[in-house]
């Protein structure tokens, strides 16, 4: 119980450390590099939405080359794996299917680590219009996808999807990189989130498209359904459909290639990692439009107190920032993806997409692309943009945290009852909390896993331990594109897609994710809180090795009310 005596302790305590870290953060901007404390206390201005927009349509690419494949694999199936004589329409081989879902995620976890230590060593500018370029030529490419026979043509599409993976995983820690040490401190979290946040527009783009090309070519070629004759239901014209919906892809990345290019290098590169006081000095002159003054004699003491990567002091620093934003990353992207590439599985075994056999090929395209559609415009493209709006109030930290909670919630909530849901009076439920738990994914760890990384790193490793951190996710979304892909098979062997074994069932697959998710919960403790924090200061980059390691120790105590 607490006594007065007590209560008067923590308050003079309270009041001291308040008072410390305002004169910590005095000191701070006092010891740092004039040009960084003026990226810092900048206004927001146009160059910031220049700099969200070029960036952003980077992952507004990668998101549509990402999640477009889902929407064309029963074409694929129907397309290259038809079978004579079979009850339902041709489906691709589970090793096809986790091959032609998996691929590009492969490719983008290597070049997440790849270009994410790159761009330390390069710098971010000289390398990011190497993954623009690397997306927009295998963009068009898998979709001229070529081959004399079904292995042909699924072969020659895998290869050019790991190359645009790999260009994807570039764009990860690059984006996210610049725009964090373009950002002002007060909406920094805004910013980088709001660059994610295109990812959004990118899986809503994607059904958009797919639900034009297919109505389009839906129209012009009438074709009979499959149980009514299985070989007219897929026409010879069937085979541009997938391909123009891939091919798409390239058309923003290559409209900001230019402006890429045209972007300076970021100021904390230039003159904390390329030691060039002046050339920052100038550069972000004429980006602030203010005269900046050049502190070339400061350079090398803000640069002196470095480590590499793989040292002792490393590991005391942001071994567990390190640790905590990667397993985060990780159990998060083993539910996100498995749920974003098979919910036309999952909308099937509920019955919102009617059977196969009751379509065309090219129709069953359109079911599939509105069904997305509609749960990325109601759930997934407004979670991103509650996180851009609260993130910088609320923080990132309680942002992760509650979106780990609600995920598990609604992931029991669908798995617990399940049959309940696959009662057709019941399918409009089954959607709503589908929709919730994209919801708070979006609004929560799906976005609050690739703003942190990007902050509280120092400047000569921000880039790669982005890069580490986003490839850990990677690693979890090939365990959820695989092991969904097996799993999420009904327990029937009847029941289950050709060449499939039988798995656990939607049920426990969902039951499966919510323990995952629950996971999440506990990691995110690791992760510390940046908001209205410089990254010099958040990293603790300039300071004295004692008082930084201090400082984190204090920061890592997760404090409860009483």
């Amino acid at each position: 119980m607490l006594t007065f005596v007590d209560l008067q302790d923590i308050i003079v305590q309270e009041f001291k450390e308040g008072w410390s870290g305002k004169l910590r953060n005095l000191m701070m901007a006092g010891n740092q590099l004039g040009v960084l404390n003026a990226l810092d206390v900048a206004k927001t201005q146009w160059y910031h939405f220049t700099a969200i927009i070029i960036a952003g349509m980077g992952f507004f690419t990668d998101a549509y080359d990402l999640f477009s494949i889902s929407l064309v694999t029963k074409l694929l199936g129907r397309i290259y794996y038809h079978v004579d004589g079979a009850e339902k329409p041709g489906n691709l081989p589970p090793n096809v299917a986790a091959a032609v879902n998996g691929v590009a995620f492969c490719g983008t976890l290597a070049g997440q680590l790849f270009f994410g230590w790159l761009g330390d060593k390069l710098g971010r500018k000289h390398v990011y219009g190497m993954t623009l370029m690397l997306m927009v030529i295998c963009s068009i490419a898998s979709g001229l996808s070529f081959g004399h026979s079904a292995k042909g043509v699924i072969a020659t599409l895998c290869f050019f999807r790991f190359w645009l993976g790999f260009g994807i995983g570039g764009d990860y820690p690059l984006s996210a990189t610049i725009m964090s040490e373009y950002a002002n401190k007060k909406t920094r979290g805004a910013f980088i989130a709001a660059v994610f946040a295109m990812q959004g527009f990118g899986i809503l783009t994607g059904g958009i498209v797919a639900l034009i090309v297919s109505a389009a070519f839906d129209h012009a070629y009438h074709a009979p359904s499959y149980e009514l004759n299985p070989v007219a239901s897929t026409v010879p014209e069937a085979d541009y459909v997938w391909r123009i919906i891939l091919m798409f892809g390239s058309v923003p990345a290559a409209m900001t290639y230019y402006w890429r290019m045209k972007m300076p290098e970021t100021a904390r590169y230039t003159a904390l990692i390329a030691k060039n006081a002046k050339q920052a000095a100038s550069d972000m002159s004429k980006v602030l439009q203010v005269d900046v003054l050049a502190e070339e004699s400061r350079v090398e003491h803000e640069s002196s107190n470095s480590f590499g990567l793989f040292t002792k002091k490393f590991v005391r620093r942001h071994g567990l920032h390190l640790l905590g934003t990667s397993v985060c990353w990780f159990l998060l992207d083993i539910g996100y993806y498995s749920s974003n590439l098979f919910q036309k599985d999952i909308f099937s075994s509920i019955g919102w997409i009617p059977p196969a056999k009751t379509m065309n090929a090219i129709h069953e395209v359109y079911l599939v692309a509105r069904a997305q559609t509609l749960i990325a415009l109601c759930g997934t493209v407004p979670g991103y943009w509650f996180t851009v709006a609260l993130i910088d109030y609320i923080g990132r930290f309680a942002i992760q945290l509650m979106g780990f909670f609600f995920m598990t919630v609604f992931m029991f909530a669908l798995a617990i009852p399940y049959h309940h849901w696959t009662k057709r009076s019941n399918r409009i439920g089954f959607l709503v909390m589908y929709s919730l738990t994209f919801f708070f994914a979006n609004f929560g760890p799906n976005a609050t896993t690739f703003v942190v990384p990007a902050e509280i790193f120092p400047a000569r490793l921000r880039s790669t331990c982005h890069g580490i951190s986003a490839a850990a996710g990677k690693a979890g979304a090939i365990v959820g594109a695989f092991g969904f892909l097996y799993a999420a098979q009904s327990t029937d062997p009847s029941q289950t897609d050709a060449g499939y074994p039988p798995g656990i069932g939607v049920k426990k697959s969902l039951i499966v994710l919510g323990v995952v998710n629950f996971f999440g919960i506990l990691f995110t403790l690791l992760v510390p809180e940046a908001k209205g924090k410089s990254l010099e200061e958040i990293s603790g980059e300039n300071e004295d090795e004692d008082v930084v390691h201090d400082q984190q120790q204090a920061s890592s105590v997760r404090t409860l009310p009483l």
